[in-house]
């Protein structure tokens, strides 16, 4: 079986992953310890980036991914028994431009000049790439605002430059490789002479051949995950900021930002918060809010609302059908980039569902990384607003990061009827099982109303649905029997749900906005007692 997810996992990738891995690995370059080239002189306005929230909260305690942790000796940089995601974020330096930043310099000094002591050029965490690229450009960020770097910090920081310049993520492709582009352009506008027009012409490289093939034309980062969109749009804005300050020149086209822009928000809820498809969480990436505020200080244009109606991103598969008290967002969207499914869920045909401004319907959301039992769980298709087969996920998620088989949409229809829109589509991933299955649903929405349908073709012992509630959504009454839930918003607005085809059971769940976090929920799931199954929400004066 293990051999069977290797073949179909592998098959996707592209040969530079397969031979880049072995020769990243080998490849352990030495040091270079050498002088620093000089640095560039500012020319024009820097402008202060998107803030994070303070993560270190005294000279030597932390708070990353909810988890607090204190790190007294230069063991517990890299100590074994800490969650590697939690190491990364002590190494990124976050804190350093965070909230307030300006009132801990005196810790962020004295961060800094431990770090260079306790971290030995080449060893430990805080040298792989990913992590390198996030604190190069944080260390550079902090000398922007103000921050003052001793020459020991300074000739770091070019040590680690050089570092990274032999250790670019090509076999890792994505967001990684974005991020040590954006890391080499950070490092080749803040140093001149030479060596720094090296470092700036290897990341802008990069990043023109990456930008074509990452952002779709819709404006979608193409792994598909709102809150790693949010953060390419974060890094294309810094890069724009730091190529003006240094008299460099417009970095990134206005387009591409505008594009951006619009995707993130029409994949936001009306609460300004992102989706749940895919690898998503809250306080990751910079808000909606945040970073549009952060471009138009850039003096890129202020961005029209969303209208009304049917808004189909065509590339990135997502569809967001709006009207004045509902915003519905559905997901048809391939798994990602075949060669990349990283950061992929097996969510296919999953949706959430907002009412009066407020979330009801809700994927589960994303509060652990690695290969545990908990990653998978999150992963699967029973932890999303969808169907699911004998227990089966739509894609074979697994090893954390790991896709095998993937579901793919096959069909496709959208229309406007006469007081609403209309949505089916279907997909194959579960014609792997041995009833070569189909599953099919539809949405049909107006504006007091939307009427879900999944038909299933082939044999199957148990199909059934799920739909999870946003933890402020309270059951005011179940009848099981006759199939029906009434629920209440939080400002006091009544939903219905009626099951037609299906058992109903009311299940506990649990909701993952965060990482290291678990919110208590409730899931509506419904067993199929055919081979189609129609669910209908009803709210407004319908109810």
């Amino acid at each position: 079986m293990k051999a069977l997810l290797y073949f179909h996992t592998i098959r996707y990738l592209r040969p530079a992953q397969i031979f880049g891995r072995i020769l990243f690995r080998l490849n352990r370059p030495r040091p270079n310890l050498q002088v620093p080239p000089l640095r560039r002189p500012v020319v024009g306005a820097w402008v202060t980036p998107c803030e994070r929230k303070q993560s270190m909260v005294a000279k030597d305690a932390f708070v990353f991914l909810n988890e607090s942790r204190t790190i007294t000796t230069g063991a517990g940089w890299n100590d074994a028994a800490v969650e590697k995601l939690w190491l990364y974020n002590l190494h990124y330096f976050d804190d350093i431009n965070a909230e307030s930043a300006v009132t801990r310099r005196e810790w962020h000094t004295s961060l800094i000049e431990r770090w260079i002591e306790e971290n030995p050029p080449g060893y430990g965490n805080g040298w792989e790439s990913y992590p390198s690229s996030l604190r190069i450009v944080n260390w550079i960020k902090w000398a922007m605002n103000g921050g003052k770097l001793s020459p020991r910090a300074i000739a770091s920081l070019a040590i680690q430059i050089r570092f990274l310049c032999d250790r670019l993520e090509f076999h890792l492709l994505g967001n990684h490789l974005l991020a040590n582009a954006k890391a080499l352009i950070f490092a080749g506008a803040f140093f001149e002479q030479d060596e720094g027009g090296v470092w700036l012409s290897k990341g802008l490289a990069i990043l023109r051949r990456e930008i074509p093939e990452q952002i779709l034309a819709d404006g979608g980062h193409f792994e598909r995950s709102p809150m790693y969109h949010g953060i390419i749009l974060e890094d294309l804005l810094d890069i724009e900021n730091i190529g003006k300050a240094f008299g460099l020149g417009a970095m990134i086209k206005a387009e591409t930002i505008g594009n951006m822009r619009s995707w993130l928000e029409a994949m936001c809820h009306p609460d300004g918060g992102i989706s749940f498809f895919n690898d998503a969480a809250f306080g990751i990436s910079s808000s909606l809010t945040e970073l549009n505020r952060y471009a138009e200080k850039l003096k890129f244009p202020v961005q029209k609302a969303l209208p009304n109606g049917v808004l189909r991103l065509a590339e990135s598969g997502y569809i967001r059908l709006q009207t004045n008290d509902v915003v519905l967002l559905v997901d048809t969207a391939p798994i990602g980039p075949a060669y990349l499914p990283g950061h992929a869920h097996a969510d296919t045909l999953s949706f959430e569902l907002s009412l009066y401004d407020q979330r009801v319907m809700v994927n589960s959301g994303t509060s652990c990384y690695g290969s545990g039992l908990e990653r998978l769980r999150q992963r699967g298709s029973a932890a999303h607003n969808t169907l699911i087969i004998d227990g089966q996920d739509s894609s074979e998620v697994w090893g954390g990061f790991r896709v095998a088989r993937r579901a793919k949409v096959t069909s496709l229809r959208m229309s406007e009827v006469d007081d609403g829109y209309f949505i089916r589509a279907s997909h194959d991933g579960y014609r792997r099982l041995s009833g070569r299955n189909i599953h099919a649903r539809s949405w049909l929405l107006n504006n007091d109303s939307l009427v879900i349908e999944d038909d299933v073709t082939g044999m199957f012992t148990v199909a059934e649905i799920r739909f999870y509630l946003h933890p402020d959504v309270e059951i005011n009454e179940v009848d099981v029997s006759a199939g029906t839930v009434s629920l209440r918003l939080p400002r006091g607005e009544m939903v219905e749900v009626v099951i037609q085809g299906g058992d109903l059971l009311l299940e506990q769940a649990t909701w993952h906005p965060k990482f290291g976090v678990a919110t208590p929920n409730f899931c509506l799931v419904a067993s199929l007692t055919g081979t189609k199954i129609k669910t209908l929400i009803r709210w407004g004066e319908s109810v």
